[in-house]
């Protein structure tokens, strides 16, 4: 059964890697099956970490939420909750759909795992927040961390403390899976990252610095996959309230030359370069999971931060399956990561 509560979606294209945009894969979502005794409602969460942006991205947010078998006929029973963060390019509701999430709650209830699954929808004006506090595109961090997990527990019947969340995201929803759990780790026991993007720091040449700088705000939608992720990092990490109509500080300043400010203030957004200093909050989490396929584009990159986990002695699985950036994402949501995380959270009692 679907409830749609305020509910809006949009059909756009399943999340490639930022770091390989001639990879791009034109998926398209087909509806989430339902199956019977799963309930789904799609609500619309405000977020005031959202307010005031200027890019001009809505507050308002939908959420898709699905709920277990025994959701309806246990009132006194309380759930873990797994937040489930999309890629770029994609919405919520066509992520839910592509990994048929309803599926993948119902099958690991027959097995005695049940759980609420939440999956948000953070498009944004550039094709994607980031999931980053930035006054251009809306402190989507915080957003994730703060109002949408507040939101929930009001709502919802959830084991409302760290040892009943976990926090999991594919490929952007990867990278903020990795930021948003090293800066908000008092919020989520467990964290798994497939695919992550953006890893290591983004870097631009002088040219296509100025080729970024040269777009115009109305030729966004134009410009392709590749730029419109170079854009959206820009703006979600190098916001400048003083610069219309991007309000941001490209890469590139007025000389010609590779502004090295900004390409520091890209690299301070770089999981890879966060881990150093974020060891403590990192070695918190009951577990952290990462995985990507080794047909994957990104396979390199997500080794690097395995590798750095290791130098850090902090402990995570690790796992490189036979796949590409999509093909099976879905399927590993079901069969691996969610029994993975049961092992981990609060599963609730009666």
């Amino acid at each position: 059964m679907i409830r749609t509560i305020l509910a809006a979606g949009a059909a756009l294209l399943l999340a490639v890697p930022l770091a390989n945009p001639a990879a791009a894969q034109n998926i398209t979502a087909p509806d989430a099956v339902v199956p019977a005794g799963i309930t789904v409602e799609a609500i619309m969460v405000h977020g005031a970490s959202l307010e005031g942006n200027l890019e001009g991205n809505s507050p308002l947010r939908e959420v898709m939420v699905v709920l277990p078998p025994s959701y309806g006929s246990s009132p006194d029973r309380r759930y873990p909750v797994v937040y489930y963060l999309h890629g770029f390019a994609i919405s919520g509701r066509d992520f839910y759909d592509y990994m048929q999430v309803p599926t993948a709650v119902a099958t690991n209830a027959a097995a005695g795992r049940e759980f609420i699954v939440v999956v948000p929808d953070t498009l944004t004006a550039m094709g994607g927040s980031m999931y980053s506090n930035s006054v251009t595109t809306g402190n989507f961090r915080d957003f994730i961390a703060t109002d949408l997990v507040a939101a929930i527990d009001a709502q919802y019947r959830t084991i409302a403390s760290r040892d009943g969340r976990a926090l999991v995201g594919h490929s952007m929803g990867g990278y903020g899976t990795l930021v948003v759990g090293m800066t908000h780790p008092e919020v989520f026991d467990s964290i798994w990252a497939q695919s992550p993007c953006c890893v290591s720091a983004r870097r631009e040449t002088a040219e296509s610095a100025a080729t970024m700088a040269a777009v115009p705000r109305d030729g966004v939608d134009q410009a392709g996959f590749g730029m419109r992720a170079g854009l959206a990092s820009a703006v979600a990490w190098s916001p400048n309230p003083q610069k219309p109509p991007f309000y941001v500080d490209w890469a590139v300043d007025e000389e010609g030359a590779l502004d090295e400010l900004v390409l520091a203030r890209w690299a301070a957004n770089s999981p890879l370069a966060m881990v150093s200093s974020r060891v403590e909050a990192l070695r918190s989490f009951d577990g952290i999971g990462l995985d990507v396929g080794n047909r994957d584009g990104l396979v390199t990159d997500d080794t690097l931060i395995h590798q750095e986990f290791a130098k850090f002695g902090l402990p995570h699985f690790w796992e490189v399956y036979d796949g590409t950036h999509t093909d099976r994402i879905g399927p590993r949501f079901q069969d691996v990561v969610l029994p993975w995380l049961a092992d981990r959270l609060d599963m609730g009692t009666e």
